[in-house]
C-alpha cells in the first residue's frame, strides 16, 4: 500500500535555550494519521532504504547509548517522528553543521494520538524547516519504496548553510568561545559577531576583531606604504614602484632587473599577482590583469623561493602554511582544459565553497592563470604534448601546513611587520627558500601583510596538522581565564517577579555596576527607563547583552517567553525561581503542572557552575529544582523551621529566613540579621504592597551576586528613592 504523507500542522524556531535544550531549535508537529498503526518494523525494505540513502545512521546512539543504537530502534519499530528526527540531524551533518553543538533530537508523543512535536537543534530557522521538510520526504519515499535524490537534497542544504551560517574563519573562533563557555551572539547576517556580554563583551568579523585599527588596516592595503615602512624598520622586502601604465611597468622591470612580479596595489589573497615574469609581453600583459583586480599596479623583483604564509596572533606567530605550484602533466591527447579538469579540480579538496582548503582553478575567472598559460605558448585548447609538464598557478594554494618548522627569527620577522603595521591579527606572506633557516642567510623576504588573514589554509590543510587557530585568538583576545560575562541575573514566576528585578537591578547599581534590567514594567538602562513597553523578551533582552555601557543585566522571563523563544543568555550567574507560574500555555499543548515545571526548570538549567540558583523553599515544586541546578543554592522563605531550609543550612550551606521578624542571612549555623521588618522604609515598602516573599527573594538575590550585606541594608531602604547619593557602607559581616 502507499501510505499518505505526513502531514504538518505547525513549525516554529527557537532561538535561546529552551525546554528542549540550551541551543537553538526547529519543532515540528507531525501528524502521522494511519502511520501510527505501522512502525518501522512493519514496513517492508523501510530499513534497508533508509540505510542506504544515510550509511551515516550507524553513528546514532540513540537512548540505546551505543553505535547503532538508533538502528536497533529502528528494526525492532519506531514511529515516523522518531525516525524524522534522526534522518533531519543525519542530514545537518552531511550539510556540514558540527554535531558537536548541534546533534540534539526529540521526537514526543501530544496528548491528540499520533501527532508529534519533532525536534531538532539547528543554528537558524530557515535550515532547520528545510531539513525537517526534506527529511519528511525522504522519510515517506523510503515508506513508499519510491526514488529520492539524496545528493539532490544534500547539495541543496550545503548551498543553504554557506549562505546562512557563519564562514569557516568566523565560525572556528566561534566554536573555541564555545569551548571555553564564553557567550556569544551573532549581530548581523554575515560574520559579525560579539564574544562575551556588556562591557567584557569583544567584537571579530571574520579575522579582526575590535582590536583591528582601521589605521592599519588601511595602511595593509597600502602595499606601497607598508613596503616603506617595513624597509625603515630593517625588514627585508623586494625592491618596487607603482607603475601607472604597461610601459612604465616595462621600463620599471629594466631598472629593477628581471624576473620581476606585477601585481595590485591594494588587493589581497593573491588576486591578480603575476610572477617570474621575464618579457616585455609577460609585464605588460600582467599589468592589465594587476589592474583589473585593484586600482593600482606595483612591480617587484622577484624573490627565488617558495611563498609561505605566516599567522600572526597578538606577539606570536600560531601557524605557518607553504605554498606550491598547481602543474599538470601531459598525455599527448587531452587539452590544458581537460587536464585541469581530470588533474588539479578533480581532487576533492578542491571546491568553490570558502570551506575547501584548496580552489577550482577556473581559467575563465583567472586572468594570471591565463597569462601563466600565454608565457609557456599554450592556451585552453592547447593539447599538451605526452609528459611535459606545465604550470598552471604560481600561488594562492598555500595549504600545507609548515608550523613547526618556522626558524625562531623568521617568526620574530613576522612578528615585527605585524606590529610595524599595526596589526593585532596578521597573515604575513614571505618568500624563502627554506623556512628552516634566517631569513638574511638565504636572501628572503616579506613580500605582503594582510589584514582579516583567511583561516581555513590552517584548519583545513592540504597536508600536516590543523592548528587551533580560533583557539589563539579567543585567548588574545580574552587572555586565558576570562569568559567575558558581566553578572546576568535571570528572574522567573509570577510573584512580583518584575518588582524583584527592578530592585535586584537598584542593588547592583548601588555596588558600582552600570546596570539594565528587562522586566514586564519596561528597559531600563543604568536606572533610565528608555522603553515602557513590556521587556521579558528575547530581543529587549538581547539588547542589554549587547549594550557595551552594561555592567550587569537583570532580566524577567515569562513562562510563555521561554517557549516561545528561549531565554536571550546561554547561561546566568543567578537564576531565581519564586514559584510556578499561572500563564496559558495550552496553545502549545502544555496543560499540566508538571508541564510547566519542564519549562521552568530551563532557568535553573542555566545558572552556571559558579553561580547560584535562588529558590522559593516555601514553594515545594520550587524548591525540588534544587537538584537540576549545577551551582550552589540559596534558598529563602518565611520560616526557618522550612523543612528545606533547615536540612539546607545543616549542611553548611546558605539561606534567607525571618527569625523573630528580622530578615537573617544563615550560612550553616551562623546567623546573620540584617533588619528587622519594623525598620520605617522597609516597612513602607510593605504597605506598598512588596510581599515579605519578594523582599526575601531579592536580599537572597543580592547576597548571591556578592554585595555586601550592609550595602544590600542600605538600598532596600532606599530604593524608589529619586538620589545618587547612596554609597556602600564600609562595614562588613562575617557571614559575607
Amino acid at each position: 500500500m502507499a501510505f499518505p504523507p505526513i502531514q504538518f500542522r505547525r513549525m516554529r524556531h527557537v532561538r535561546g535555550p529552551n525546554l528542549w535544550t540550551w541551543v537553538p531549535i526547529s519543532e515540528v508537529w507531525v501528524d502521522l494519521g494511519i502511520l501510527e498503526d505501522h512502525p518501522s518494523d512493519t514496513i517492508p525494505g523501510y530499513y534497508e532504504r533508509l540505510v542506504e540513502w544515510l550509511p551515516g545512521l550507524i553513528e546514532h546512539r540513540c537512548s540505546v547509548g551505543e553505535r547503532g543504537g538508533f538502528l536497533q530502534r529502528l528494526q525492532r519499530g519506531t514511529w515516523a517522528g522518531h525516525v524524522m528526527e534522526h534522518v533531519s540531524l543525519e542530514l545537518q551533518t552531511l550539510a556540514g553543521i558540527d554535531d558537536k553543538f548541534f546533534g540534539f533530537g526529540r521526537a514526543r508523543e501530544m496528548s491528540e494520538r499520533g501527532v508529534y512535536k519533532v525536534v531538532i537543534s539547528t543554528p537558524d530557522e530557515v535550515i532547520g524547516t528545510t531539513t525537517l521538510t526534506a527529511a519528511r520526504d525522504l522519510v515517506m519515499a523510503a515508506m513508499n519504496g519510491e526514488p529520492f535524490d539524496i545528493q539532490a537534497v544534500v547539495d541543496r542544504l550545503i548551498v543553504l548553510v554557506d549562505d546562512r551560517c557563519l564562514g569557516p574563519s568566523t565560525a572556528c573562533i566561534v566554536d573555541a568561545a564555545k569551548d571555553r563557555l564564553i557567550p556569544n551572539i551573532r549581530l548581523t547576517d554575515g560574520n559579525l559577531v560579539q564574544l562575551g556580554y556588556g562591557s567584557r563583551q569583544r567584537r571579530i568579523w571574520t579575522a579582526e576583531s575590535d582590536r583591528t585599527s582601521a589605521i592599519a588596516e588601511g595602511i595593509s592595503s597600502d602595499k606601497d606604504l607598508t613596503k616603506s615602512l617595513l624597509s625603515s624598520c630593517g625588514i627585508p622586502i623586494p625592491e618596487g614602484e607603482v607603475v601607472e601604465s604597461p610601459a612604465h611597468a616595462w621600463s620599471v622591470a629594466q631598472e629593477i632587473g628581471l624576473p620581476v612580479v606585477v601585481k595590485p596595489l591594494d588587493a589581497n589573497h593573491g588576486r591578480g599577482v603575476s610572477l617570474n615574469l621575464r618579457t616585455q609581453e609577460e609585464v605588460e600583459a600582467a599589468f592589465h590583469v594587476a589592474l583589473s583586480k585593484g586600482t593600482k599596479v606595483i612591480v617587484e623583483r622577484f624573490i627565488e623561493g617558495e611563498e609561505h604564509r605566516l599567522l600572526v596572533v597578538g606577539d606570536r606567530v600560531v601557524a605557518a602554511s607553504k605554498g606550491e605550484l598547481a602543474t599538470i602533466t601531459g598525455d599527448g591527447k587531452s587539452t590544458v582544459a581537460e587536464l585541469i579538469e581530470s588533474q588539479i579540480n578533480s581532487d576533492p579538496r578542491r571546491g568553490i565553497e570558502q570551506d575547501y582548503p584548496l580552489d577550482k582553478i577556473r581559467l575563465d575567472r583567472q586572468p594570471h592563470a591565463v597569462l601563466e598559460l600565454q608565457r609557456q605558448g599554450l592556451t585552453a585548447e592547447s593539447v599538451v604534448e605526452k609528459d611535459r609538464v606545465v604550470i598552471v598557478q604560481r600561488n594562492g594554494n598555500m595549504n600545507h601546513d609548515v608550523t613547526p618548522w618556522v626558524h625562531s627569527e623568521v617568526a620574530a620577522m613576522a612578528t615585527l611587520a605585524a606590529r610595524v603595521v599595526g596589526l593585532d591579527i596578521a597573515g604575513i606572506d614571505m618568500v624563502v627558500r627554506d623556512i628552516t633557516k634566517p631569513m638574511h642567510t638565504q636572501g628572503g623576504a616579506i613580500v605582503e601583510v594582510n589584514a582579516g588573514p583567511g583561516l581555513l589554509m590552517h584548519l583545513k590543510p592540504a597536508t600536516g596538522e590543523p592548528r587551533p587557530v580560533g583557539k589563539a585568538i579567543v585567548e588574545h583576545l580574552f587572555g586565558a581565564n576570562d569568559d567575558g560575562r558581566i553578572p546576568v541575573v535571570g528572574v522567573t514566576g509570577s510573584q512580583q517577579t518584575s518588582l524583584m528585578a527592578r530592585l535586584v537591578g537598584w542593588l547592583l547599581h548601588l555596588s558600582g555596576k552600570r546596570t539594565g534590567v528587562a522586566c514586564r514594567e519596561g528597559l531600563y538602562m543604568d536606572q533610565r527607563l528608555v522603553d515602557p513597553k513590556d521587556s521579558r523578551g528575547y530581543d529587549q533582552g538581547e539588547r542589554l547583552l549587547i549594550n557595551r555601557a552594561l555592567d550587569a543585566a537583570v532580566l524577567e522571563t515569562a513562562a510563555r517567553n521561554i517557549v516561545d523563544d528561549g531565554n536571550p543568555y546561554d547561561l546566568c550567574q543567578v537564576g531565581v525561581v519564586t514559584d510556578l507560574p499561572t500563564d496559558d500555555l495550552s496553545d502549545h499543548d502544555m496543560t499540566t503542572p508538571e508541564q510547566m515545571r519542564t519549562v521552568i526548570r530551563t532557568q535553573v538549567d542555566v545558572v552556571l557552575q559558579s553561580g547560584v540558583g535562588v529558590l522559593n523553599a516555601d514553594d515545594e515544586t520550587i524548591a525540588g529544582l534544587a537538584e537540576l541546578c549545577n551551582g550552589e543554592v540559596v534558598f529563602y522563605g518565611l520560616l526557618p523551621d522550612n523543612a528545606v531550609i533547615a536540612q539546607h543550612i545543616k549542611g553548611g550551606k546558605r539561606a534567607v529566613f525571618l527569625r523573630d521578624q528580622h530578615v537573617v542571612l544563615a550560612r550553616g549555623n551562623q546567623e546573620n540579621p540584617l533588619f528587622h521588618l519594623d525598620l520605617a522604609p522597609i516597612a513602607q515598602l510593605l504597605r506598598d504592597g512588596m510581599t515579605t516573599s519578594t523582599l526575601l527573594g531579592a536580599v537572597a538575590t543580592g547576597w548571591s551576586l556578592d554585595i555586601p550585606p550592609l550595602l544590600i541594608r542600605a538600598g532596600l531602604k532606599n530604593f524608589g528613592q529619586k538620589t545618587h547619593a547612596v554609597r556602600p557602607p564600609h562595614s562588613t559581616s562575617t557571614v559575607a
